[in-house]
């Protein structure tokens, strides 16, 4: 138009402009474009105020459980772009208007994922410059859950666990007797002494060492390539025998734990071990598919119920209601505090491992239990969403060490009367 307008005379122009009308019109075709990243971006920018996406459910801080998410709606910027770019062109101004394609969205169910940012969340916060691992599975899905779960750390008393299975797996008959109350003493007593009698039951032989060996070489056979006895408990370690393992977990460079070099597990072995047991109580898992002969569900059910009667573990168990059984063996050596378990709760059974790890000093139990404690509530509320545990931990805890205190005063008077 501005070309056409100069080859023009100037009054002929003038002439045309004071008339309002053109002696010779000139038709020009009007073209017209647009940035189509830039409708986009603004099409962005207006879902950005006005999406309101569904929610998943989220947790009540404090309370320790979660409510129930909401359902929301977004726009279909994808759907929305052709009828966008048709109304710019639009020569009725109109008809320059878009109704955007909006997609309703439900509620997101309570998922794992959920959990897991849960779990993450306590362990940045709450135990910050600590070294955290955990291991979660759902034993009716099979989803799991592991943060820093392939960090080796130190077995601990949690170790125990394979020492139960190899008993049972060596035994054609029964337990007798004896063999019972080593059990007994060494789940529910954490004994030591118990522990490393019953590896004299798996090597044959009274040889600890011996023992602990065909621990580790079933482990080994089991895929727990991270798991070991090396040394015996209170032991020491001896010129004949192994004093460590290298392990995939404790070979990985810039190892953020200090692990016992004598006796090392990490998080997933353990849990894996303990679906295994589970499983195998009820007729599968990898337990029957490896030691066919060897193992029987009713031996792995005697297994989990021998580990019921741990009740001076207070980790895992003062995150879940009382009544609720908790089949589990814990243990800490100063740095480390740690309990693995299978939780049999209304919601669904699961299989928890928690760790606290602190590297080159003292681990105080009055910081780094509340943290576990927590761990342990958040999961059972996951598992038991419309029915949450909502005790204070700490109150929980206070309770139950006060009736301990009654107890064993009274056992002290009566001891004393005698």
């Amino acid at each position: 138009a501005e070309a056409a307008r100069g080859e023009r005379p100037f009054w002929e122009g003038f002439a045309e402009y004071m008339v309002r009308q053109s002696f010779e019109p000139v038709n020009i075709r009007l073209l017209a474009g647009h940035d189509q990243a830039a409708l986009r971006a603004q099409l962005e920018n207006v879902a950005s105020l006005l999406d309101r996406p569904a929610t998943a459910p989220q947790l009540l801080l404090g309370a320790g459980s979660y409510q129930p998410g909401d359902p929301g709606y977004v726009t279909d910027i994808e759907a929305s772009l052709p009828a966008a770019e048709m109304a710019l062109y639009q020569f009725d101004p109109a008809r320059r208007q878009v109704a955007l394609v909006i997609t309703m969205q439900e509620a997101v169910d309570l998922n794992i994922d959920v959990l897991k940012t849960q779990l993450e969340r306590v362990l940045a916060d709450d135990a910050a410059g600590l070294v955290g691992s955990v291991f979660i599975m759902d034993l009716q899905t099979g989803e799991e859950i592991s943060i820093n779960g392939d960090v080796a750390l130190s077995g601990l008393s949690i170790l125990k666990i394979p020492i139960f299975v190899e008993t049972y797996r060596v035994l054609d008959l029964p337990p007798n007797e004896y063999v019972q109350g080593l059990l007994f003493e060494t789940a529910a007593q954490s004994s030591n002494f118990g522990a490393n009698l019953l590896l004299h039951v798996i090597a044959g032989v009274d040889n600890t060492y011996e023992g602990a060996e065909l621990l580790t070489e079933s482990m080994h056979r089991l895929g727990l390539v991270n798991t070991f006895m090396a040394i015996p408990y209170d032991a020491a370690a001896v010129s004949t025998r192994p004093n460590t393992y290298t392990t995939p977990a404790n070979s990985v460079p810039g190892l953020i734990s200090s692990p016992d070099p004598a006796r090392q597990t990490t998080a997933e072995d353990i849990g894996t071990l303990l679906s295994m047991v589970y499983y195998c109580a009820n007729g599968g898992g990898g337990l029957l598919a490896v030691y066919p002969e060897e193992l029987t569900p009713t031996e792995c059910q005697d297994i989990i119920e021998l580990m019921q009667q741990n009740v001076e573990g207070n980790q895992i168990r003062i995150g879940v209601p009382e009544e609720v059984p908790v089949s589990h063996k814990h243990g800490w050596d100063g740095l480390t505090y740690g309990d693995a378990g299978i939780v049999l709760s209304p919601g669904g059974d699961y299989v928890i491992v928690i760790y606290l790890h602190q590297t080159g000093g003292w681990l105080a139990s009055d910081i780094s239990f509340p943290i576990l404690w927590e761990l342990s509530r958040l999961t059972y509320n996951y598992f038991n969403f419309t029915d949450p545990y909502l005790e204070d931990p700490l109150v929980r805890a206070e309770r139950e060490a006060a009736a301990l205190a009654a107890q064993t005063a009274v056992q002290d008077e009566a001891a004393a009367d005698e």
